[in-house]
């Protein structure tokens, strides 16, 4: 295969800058169960071992149904990553510049996530922009159990 060219062999065919995106474009992002493996690889990757993220027995006899996820568990599923967006930025993004949550209400083990990123913000500089993207995380009960913002540094397009 000759005609093979590494540089066309992209996740989305079209690379996206700056001024391609619009207010409240959305990206959906994989829904997640929350199982005891999520719980257990969170412990490990964290350290965090609190028995209420642990211990079910602990959680029981505290009024909670099943362990509770600690909120950086439930934040983690609204990384851009796990989606398509930086696959349409392979070669705009500069930076990811910051992120804020606020955590409202809970997560237990075996609850399903629904984690999206809606496009709220376009800040443009002269070469470069902001796109700040709103961050929920619904659950299967359809309640909202996260959310926050999102802010990266885009290029504008290449003149020429």
């Amino acid at each position: 295969m000759t005609d093979f060219d590494p540089s066309q062999h992209r996740m989305i065919p079209t690379q996206r800058w700056f001024e391609d995106f619009v207010l409240g474009e959305r990206f959906v992002l994989p829904s997640r169960t929350q199982t005891s493996a999520v719980f257990a690889a969170f412990q490990t990757a964290s350290g965090d071992t609190h028995p209420v993220h642990y211990d079910v027995e602990y959680c029981r006899a505290r009024g909670m149904p099943h362990l509770l996820a600690h909120g950086f568990q439930t934040l983690i599923h609204t990384a851009p990553g796990a989606g398509l967006f930086p696959f349409m930025v392979e070669e705009s993004l500069v930076g990811f510049l910051e992120q804020s949550s606020r955590f409202l209400n809970p997560v237990f083990a075996d609850d399903t996530i629904y984690p999206a990123l809606e496009v709220t913000e376009l800040v443009p500089g002269r070469t470069t922009g902001v796109v700040t993207l709103k961050s929920t995380v619904f659950n299967q009960r359809k309640e909202l159990v996260l959310e926050g913002t999102q802010k990266f540094l885009i290029r504008k397009r290449p003149a020429g």
